[in-house]
């Protein structure tokens, strides 16, 4: 089938919160930006796709940010134990 020729729900599926994984996020983003550059999507869904792609990066980044807020906090709680 020409992935130009997709309807909607043929499309890669969106992730559920429920279901969220980072690693899982990352593979997605790597396949709507293959389906991009195929060049056999039409111009509204390549829009469609780039958009979807970048909440998924949103989604991921903001991941990140909280896991480096964690990992600060335990260095800070580890320099603070090894005063005593």
């Amino acid at each position: 089938m020409n992935p130009s020729s997709q309807t909607k729900s043929e499309k890669l599926p969106r992730l559920s919160a429920e279901s969220w994984n980072y690693e899982d996020t990352v593979a997605h983003v790597e396949r709507i930006l293959t389906r991009i550059e195929s060049g056999e999507l039409e111009l509204a869904d390549v829009f469609e796709e780039f958009s979807a792609a970048v909440e998924h990066l949103r989604q991921c980044e903001a991941f990140l940010a909280e896991r480096q807020k964690q990992v600060d906090l335990l260095i800070e709680t580890l320099m603070d134990e090894s005063e005593f």
